[in-house]
């Protein structure tokens, strides 16, 4: 499994037909940044239970697809057309965890 320092997240949708030339160049022309400078790039479809990731590793180009079965991937949404995220905080998205709570603060005394 490719686990990247660093993760970009294309915050719109994407046609998940794209291939590894498409999806460049989207990140040359909407984001404004080289495919190449060693960040993976994430995109998803709408129904957001496919994401592809784009990775340069020093030789050559990686294409990864997953697809959820069950339930679908929790995307940022932002006034920006990216999001920046850790690798902890992908390796929680992949899985399909709610990982923008992770870091939430539990209640000191729960009452049912």
């Amino acid at each position: 499994m490719i686990q990247p320092a660093q993760v970009w997240l294309a915050v719109e949708p994407v046609d998940m037909r794209l291939g590894i030339d498409g999806l460049s160049l989207k990140i040359q022309q909407a984001l404004e940044r080289s495919p190449c400078d060693g960040t993976a790039y994430a995109f998803r479809n709408r129904r957001r239970n496919r994401i592809k990731l784009l990775i340069w590793d020093g030789t050559g180009v990686w294409l990864c697809l997953r697809r959820l079965h069950h339930g679908h991937f929790i995307w940022p949404t932002a006034d920006t057309i990216t999001f920046t995220m850790t690798s902890v905080q992908w390796k929680w998205l992949i899985t399909g965890a709610d990982w923008q709570r992770l870091d939430a603060v539990p209640q000191a005394h729960w009452r049912v």
